[in-house]
């Protein structure tokens, strides 16, 4: 029961962090939907801001086998599994209206420079992201030039995820996050010329009208369309883009991500 406890506050306080920010969510708010007493909460986390590191080591916790391990079985080119763990992001915007997009990113804007442990934290669930992606790039081996450097690459496609991201939350429309990941995918296919040829018959996603012009955005693997469904469905124990099992605590996660 305490163990339910605990990690019922802890999913109620990552949720208001991300929706109200963290000075915008009131310990109140975290009791009322929690439905716990001060007592209960403080017995577990002695302050909000222990609250919040608690928070961001869960996010760390289930980054990989909630979100990359998906993003990764989504398709099996491995640059192709970068598109698919956007994909995911891009699912999550549309399916909240633009409200939500990536949890960590949204924080880190918030307590960079205020609480070091969780500064720290913010680091090392953006250096793991990072490394997954870099991984990939590695994977994809001489099919991108010898003098690459793959970690700038993969720090360059989080800075394009998270620039997408804000830029589309503030526009409310998919277009700014769709025109990043375009220019992405034309970096992309001129670092792999025989992967550009690979793919050209694939299907293109048009950018709406209403959000304006823009080059067309090829459709990722099948798999991360699944994936990204799945991000936005009620999770249980299965990941959505194998059918496999999952750690019951990691598929909750899964869908508070």
């Amino acid at each position: 029961m305490a163990s339910d406890t605990r990690d019922r506050i802890l999913s109620v306080a990552a949720r208001l962090f991300e929706a109200r920010g963290f000075e915008g969510t009131a310990v109140a708010a975290i009791l009322r939907e929690a439905d716990v007493n001060s007592g209960s909460l403080y017995h577990f986390f002695p302050s909000k801001e222990v609250l919040l590191v608690a928070v961001l080591q869960k996010y760390l916790a289930v980054l990989d086998p909630a979100l990359l391990v998906a993003a990764g079985r989504a398709a099996d080119d491995p640059l192709e599994k970068i598109f698919a763990l956007l994909e995911l992001y891009r699912g999550r915007l549309l399916v909240s209206e633009f409200s939500r997009g990536c949890p960590v990113g949204d924080l880190s804007l918030e307590i960079a420079g205020r609480f070091p442990e969780a500064r720290h934290l913010v680091r090392d669930y953006f250096d793991s992201w990072t490394d997954r992606v870099e991984e990939w790039l590695e994977a994809a081996g001489d099919r991108l030039p010898a003098r690459l450097d793959r970690r700038a690459l993969a720090a360059h496609v989080l800075s394009v995820l998270q620039g997408g991201i804000m830029q589309a939350r503030v526009a409310s429309s998919i277009g700014p996050f769709d025109d990043s990941v375009s220019q992405l995918r034309l970096l992309m296919d001129l670092l792999d010329p025989e992967g550009q040829q690979s793919s050209l018959g694939r299907p293109l996603r048009q950018r709406s009208p209403v959000a304006g012009a823009s080059a067309p955005v090829r459709e990722p693997a099948a798999g991360a369309l699944a994936a990204a469904g799945g991000a936005s469905q009620p999770a249980d124990s299965v990941d959505p883009s194998t059918g496999e099992a999952v750690a019951v605590d990691d598929a909750a996660w899964w869908k508070a991500w």
